[in-house]
């Protein structure tokens, strides 16, 4: 096994997270090299962007090829209907500062546009290549790597960062996966052409749709920019058992808002049915000598508020700026200065999860008379602003929740 030339940094996945943290460390001079054991485009589920993304797609020099892309569907807000009732928010009318708008994108393409333009920047990628160990016993970190033609060789760096996602390289080598303290929930999906006409529903925004009867099962309508799009639906193994396609089309179906919606919808094309389950993860750390874990590598929730891939970005941002100091000498503390603030975000989308399945937070949002304060603050959370300390449901995010469920009152609903 022959050793690898030296990089500054080496990540692993290329995903969101790997694609700006390197294109970022890139920038900042560092040598960076990207190792990804799938070859793009390739399948992956999360398809509707928050608008702090924006942010950091822009720092890393990646918004202007998005913005080029007709498929991708411009997206300005989350609407909500359940029964009878329907409701939004509207990014762009939100408490903190910071991009309203953003985009909903098939990600095959979306990932692929932005590790094209990372290598473009400089970024050495390496598709095909999966890492096999960690070794951080030397004075650098050491990979074991391994192509899909059987080659095999080392790769010196002086930091990893584990952008792998549902991969979760690292939490697998160095044992530190843990059980999330979510139930398990299952997804099934798929893209369709939505033939949709009518005026109820809003292309700019993705539609979350709460099932009549079942209040802990939701769906997802995310449209794209070409009559096509993503559906599917959440809830518990016991409840959504049996195939994905038909346990799809019975929830869909039982919607009154999608039923109706989707009357001309066409089911079947070249896009699969398909299911996941288990994906809420943690883990018992979220760095290590030598190594830090970005995006779904470190901590996965749930897909209901879309915010996988904006948590992926800001723990790249996070990272990127702080090894960067370390690099060149600075001190460095993961915990105070990346761990903390980033579980910050993490945390709120958790309590605002959490409180979606126990119906506290869906209570909130399809109370009738919601104040407008209260909606610019969460609609500044459900646009990705979930570290902005100064929005009172950022801040103390449980207390505020307890309280907004306690003045809008289950009989308000009845």
């Amino acid at each position: 096994m022959s050793l690898s030339h030296q990089f500054d940094i080496a990540v692993i996945g290329a995903g969101p997270s790997g694609s700006v943290a390197a294109a970022l460390l890139n920038k900042k001079g560092f040598k960076v090299c990207v190792l990804e054991k799938q070859h793009f485009p390739r399948f992956v589920i999360g398809e509707s962007l928050l608008p702090h993304c924006m942010e950091m797609l822009e720092e890393a020099g990646f918004l202007a090829a998005v913005q080029a892309e007709p498929s991708f569907q411009f997206k300005n807000g989350a609407a909500f209907t359940w029964g009878s009732r329907y409701t939004y928010f509207d990014f762009t009318d939100k408490f903190s500062d910071g991009p309203g708008t953003t985009f909903q994108v098939r990600r095959a393409l979306f990932d692929k546009i932005l590790i094209d333009e990372a290598a473009k920047q400089g970024v050495e990628v390496r598709f095909g290549h999966g890492v096999t160990a960690f070794d951080d016993s030397g004075e650098e970190a050491v990979l074991s790597v391994e192509t899909d033609g059987g080659e095999t060789y080392r790769l010196s760096t002086r930091f990893v960062l584990d952008a792998s996602g549902y991969g979760r390289v690292l939490p697998r080598l160095l044992d530190l996966e843990t059980p999330s303290d979510l139930p398990p929930r299952i997804a099934h999906f798929t893209h369709i052409e939505d033939n949709i006409t009518n005026p109820k529903f809003d292309r700019n925004k993705i539609l979350i749709t709460t099932h009549p009867q079942h209040r802990d099962v939701w769906l997802w309508t995310i449209p794209f920019g070409d009559n096509r799009c993503s559906i599917g639906v959440v809830g518990t193994p016991d409840k959504l058992a049996g195939d994905s396609e038909t346990v799809l089309k019975k929830f869909a179906l039982e919607c009154p808002m999608l039923a109706e919606v989707l009357e001309n919808a066409v089911w079947e094309n070249e896009f699969p049915f398909r299911s996941i389950q288990g994906y809420s993860a943690n883990v018992k750390s979220l760095y290590g000598k030598r190594f830090a874990l970005l995006g779904n590598a470190s901590e996965f929730l749930d897909p209901v508020f879309s915010s996988g891939v904006t948590i992926a970005m800001h723990s790249a941002k996070l990272a990127a700026d702080l090894l960067a100091k370390q690099l060149r000498g600075g001190e460095a503390d993961w915990q105070r200065e990346f761990a903390e603030p980033l579980m910050q975000g993490v945390d709120t989308f958790r309590t605002y999860v959490t409180g979606w399945y126990d119906t506290r937070f869906q209570d909130a949002i399809y109370a009738p008379d919601r104040s407008t304060d209260i909606s610019r603050m969460i609609s500044s959370i459900l646009a990705g602003y979930a570290w902005d300390t100064a929005n009172p449901f950022v801040e103390k995010h449980a207390r505020r929740l307890d309280a907004l469920a306690a003045m809008v009152g289950r009989q308000a609903l009845v």
